[in-house]
């Protein structure tokens, strides 16, 4: 069997973390990185946000996966006032091109579309993903997941206190 990820393993994977973010199975979501995996949203204003680093440019979220964890486990807390209750989701995914990358890693751009409703107002967040996927035994892992928004600011949206 190869070890190689291919479109549909990509496909599945995507369309299943999404179902898992529409479920508010964030523990399960946070499961799904690697131990030494980054999740990042450029920000919009970003004029390169494929080549931006965090470490020199601004960015809405930047976790490790320690901070991966902590905001899965604090969005299923009721104290957490920006999202309790719960907004409603429905993360929409696209377009999905593989690539291979360097020792064994897939690298998957796509396309998304999160609608969020909260308190009777909906919003859509718009952009690109682009991942790095591994395989660890038979599981599909994230290692890195870059989220750059197509939108000019969040003023419509107001904040991100969503998954993307």
């Amino acid at each position: 069997m190869s070890n190689a990820i291919s479109r549909r393993d990509a496909e599945d994977f995507l369309i299943a973390e999404a179902e898992l973010l529409d479920d508010w199975k964030m523990p399960e979501w946070a499961k799904l990185f690697t131990r030494d995996a980054v999740y990042e949203v450029t920000s919009p204003a970003s004029a390169t946000p494929l080549e931006d680093n965090p470490d020199t440019s601004l960015f809405l979220i930047a976790d490790r996966i320690d901070r991966i964890e902590g905001r899965a486990n604090r969005l299923m807390k009721p104290g957490t006032h920006a999202e309790f209750p719960r907004s409603k989701t429905r993360h929409l995914v696209t377009n999905i091109r593989v690539r291979a990358g360097e020792n064994g890693e897939a690298l998957v751009r796509a396309n998304f579309a999160v609608y969020r409703t909260k308190e009777d107002t909906t919003t859509v967040y718009m952009g690109e993903y682009h991942y790095s996927l591994v395989r660890e035994t038979d599981a599909v892992k994230i290692r890195r997941k870059r989220c750059i928004l197509d939108i000019n600011s969040l003023h419509d949206q107001g904040r991100l206190t969503i998954i993307l």
